[in-house]
């Protein structure tokens, strides 16, 4: 039986409640309700409120309170689909507003208010179901009585309650107004409601259009950068040469105060540890704050940090990897060791990943004023608790006393799981005791990014005689990006029990293979850890987890002489606790993996078309995010390869996805469409580097994501089989890259082993 070390969201954040803390100062902050202020972007009052997560108002709107952030993903819309569903709504009725901070609105799974991993549709697919329909079954009642008839002889349908007797009918409107819908449920009895099935559907599985679309192409959508109040004033990041460590020891602002319109240089004293050493410039003006942060002369100490690099940090985890002590076990299944003597060719190989940056076309902002002993937060983030707790910190007031403006964010990828925006902002505020509104610029956002690990992994893998796998060993290093937020519940303990380490640093190395011994270890880079303040990038460990093991499959194939597709298929057996289904939404376990690949095989014509010169394919499947949640995605890369330069052409990527429950189908083709795009780009263009303690890229002319004229020929299948709703913006992002680097060797017979897959690397493996 394999042993894998799992994270179970509902019994580790309910169990324990949830706590944000700062390992670095000891600093742990939670929060409950808010009694004293009022939330001010809930729904306006309304006579039918069945649940926190809607309201019906007199004119018969159905306003959904989304707490889930909406970045482009549209998960607003999909939350009101789901409501629509079982209400009975009419889609025109519907709308929607974001959530603040209050408690009432967290993840009622995850008990906190976070959006990433894919999780949302998933986690919250139940809830916002049977919210629906508890809505409708209240409204039901009501109309019953109000009509005279018997609820059994009542159907809801398109917003209106329906008696087919009578011919009569009262619009949800009308029911709300008459004031008779006022049943209040239990959890229990919200539990006991029978939801409709997959056939029965009018709305789900269905492209309605998404309801943030008309506001943000006529203009009226609100970003956090849109906020503004009366008297506010403007602050501008003067930031340290060292991306963490440094500490301010002077600061000279005669030349600043020259520029018209400057106020004050605020040192940040940020009690959470999460910046070091910046200085804020506020002034009556954004450009005035730009020129008066350009004047300011501030002295650093440079701290500990100052001489890493992306050298010294591989270096690092080489170390790590090679002393063997410091590991914490994920998965063990067997015993690799004893296997890996009795092999008779072993395969042992390092793979890298590069920095990377998020850079989200708006940058980050916060708009942050005091009122009546309440902090106000106009921002959109990824993680309204923990910002909570942060912002709380910083204006050195309870948690109780912020309220959080929620805004639609101009992309978030991971970076708004971040609050670091947050923190100049209050000080600032506090510091002038006025209304501030802090922008970073594009180079600020570079510079002080919580950026995608630099990674190092190790992988051994013993063969038979028969060139069959039998065991593999895979060893994984870098920084731990969720460990840094202190959060103990986010840590899972390792399967040696030696501790609790950051699982999702580890993800996707717990594959569905059935390879007799397998042993994953997880290392924690404290140099990187230190240096590098990294956080959670778009599809998170298994962008780099599978690039490793997907690499390395076709690797073994290779050496064993058999078809890689056919390999994988092999081992795809779905064997033992591969066979899924100890958790709702991996029901059915390696065979759908195994039915993935087989449709993007299929779609391609991999194996069947004839290649012009040095064209190939590869593939690459994998089950992103976690095996608790796992979306099936298979891929194949087509590429053309340039020998004389190294230089490299994805011609077309066609890629399988089974989601389970399709939701809107539109959504779910833009956002896997999105995400290959993404993946390409990590893959073969993107890298940010660390030198003397700061990243070398400052804007998008030395940091270079794909552009339109880069982009491949994309070919989509998406698999809908009515099992659990699963995620569908990440998973696409980390089986990208394996497939190009494998079609690359199939192409040229050369294997590229870092990413980004750059034309020198190419032209290196070529001549090797």
């Amino acid at each position: 039986m394999t042993k894998h070390q799992k994270f179970d969201a509902v019994a580790n954040l309910n169990r324990r409640g949830f706590l944000v803390g700062t390992a670095a100062t000891g600093l742990v902050f939670g929060y409950v309700a808010f009694p004293q202020i009022k939330d001010a972007l809930a729904a306006p009052a309304a006579n039918f409120e069945p649940t926190a997560w809607y309201s019906i108002d007199h004119d018969g709107k159905v306003v959904v309170t989304v707490g889930k952030a909406d970045m482009g993903q549209h998960i607003a819309s999909t939350m009101a689909q789901l409501v629509a569903e079982e209400l009975e709504a009419s889609w025109k009725d519907m709308s929607v507003v974001l959530a603040s901070n209050d408690p009432k609105y967290n993840d009622p799974i995850l008990g906190a208010q976070i959006t990433g991993g894919s999780w949302s549709t998933g986690m919250n697919f139940d809830t916002m179901c049977r919210a629906g329909a508890a809505g409708r079954i209240a409204l039901i009642q009501a109309a019953a009585a109000m009509l005279g008839v018997p609820e059994g002889e009542l159907v809801a349908r398109d917003s209106r309650v329906h008696h087919a007797k009578s011919k009569k009918s009262l619009s949800f409107a009308q029911i709300a107004a008459g004031g008779k819908a006022d049943k209040t449920w239990t959890p229990d009895e919200l539990k006991a409601i029978k939801l409709k099935t997959a056939d029965q559907y009018t709305k789900i599985g269905y492209s309605l259009p998404q309801l943030d679309i008309p506001s943000k192409t006529n203009g009226t959508c609100k970003y956090g950068i849109d906020s503004f109040v009366p008297g506010m004033l403007y602050g501008k990041l003067a930031l340290p040469p060292i991306r963490y460590g440094a500490k301010v020891t002077s600061v000279d602002d005669s030349a600043a105060k020259q520029v018209p319109g400057f106020v004050k240089a605020v040192v940040v004293d940020d009690k959470t540890a999460t910046t070091t050493g910046w200085v804020v410039a506020v002034a009556t003006s954004y450009e005035a704050a730009k020129k008066a942060a350009a004047a300011l002369k501030v002295d650093w100490d440079k701290g500990p940090n100052a001489n890493v690099s992306d050298e010294s940090i591989i270096a690092e985890s080489r170390r790590l990897q090679k002393e063997g002590t410091e590991g914490f076990l994920f998965v063990k299944n067997g015993d690799s060791a004893a296997a890996m003597q009795k092999a008779a060719k072993v395969i042992d190989v390092e793979y890298l990943t590069s920095i990377n940056i998020h850079a989200p076309m708006e940058p980050m902002n916060t708009l942050a004023l005091e009122k009546d002993g309440v902090w106000h937060i106009y921002t959109g983030n990824q993680f309204n608790t923990r910002t909570t707790g942060i912002a709380a910190a910083i204006a050195g007031t309870d948690p109780k006393n912020i309220l959080i403006h929620q805004h639609f964010l101009g992309g978030g990828f991971g970076r708004r799981l971040e609050s670091d925006m947050v923190i100049p902002a209050v000080a600032a505020a506090k510091a002038v005791g006025k209304p501030v509104k802090l922008i970073y610029a594009r180079e600020d956002d570079m510079q002080m990014d919580f950026t995608r690990p630099l990674t190092y992994q190790k992988v051994k893998v013993g063969l038979d005689a028969d060139g069959k796998a039998i065991a593999m060993e895979h060893d994984v290093i870098g920084a731990w990006p969720t460990a840094k937020w202190g959060i103990p519940a986010f840590l899972v303990p390792s399967v040696d029990n030696k501790g609790r380490h950051d699982g999702f640093t580890v993800n996707g190395a717990d594959y569905w293979y059935t390879i007799a011994d397998h042993t994953v270890r997880n290392f924690e880079n404290k140099l990187a850890q230190s240096a590098t303040p990294s956080g959670q990038l778009r599809s998170v460990a298994p962008a780099w987890t599978f690039w490793a093991v997907e690499s390395t499959m076709d690797e073994i194939a290779h050496a064993s002489g058999e078809d890689p597709v056919a390999m994988r298929l092999r081992l795809l057996d779905g064997v033992g606790a591969n066979a899924g289904g100890d958790k709702p939404q991996n029901v059915g376990g390696a065979k759908r993996l195994a039915n993935a690949l087989r449709a993007a095989v299929g779609r391609s014509g991999y194996g069947a078309i004839k290649l012009g010169p040095d064209e190939g394919m590869g593939v690459a499947c994998v089950s992103s995010q976690e095996r608790s949640s796992p979306t099936w995605t298979a891929c194949v890369a087509h590429v053309k390869v340039d020998r004389a330069t190294g230089e490299v052409t994805l011609k077309k990527v066609t890629v399988a996805m089974d989601v389970g429950t399709i939701v809107n189908p539109d959504g779910v083709r833009a956002q896997i469409e999105g995400s290959i795009f993404w993946g390409a780009s990590l893959a073969m263009l993107e890298k940010g580097s660390m030198k003397d303690g700061h990243l070398e890229q400052y804007n998008f002319d030395t940091y270079t994501p794909m552009r339109m004229s880069q982009i491949p020929e994309i070919d989509v299948s998406i698999i809908g089989n009515g099992e659990p709703a699963v995620g569908c913006g990440e998973p696409a992002v980390t089986v990208i890259a394996p497939a190009v680097a494998n079609a690359i060797y199939n192409a040229v017979g050369a294997r590229v082993r870092s990413l980004p897959i750059t034309a020198e690397a190419v032209k290196a493996a070529i001549k090797a």
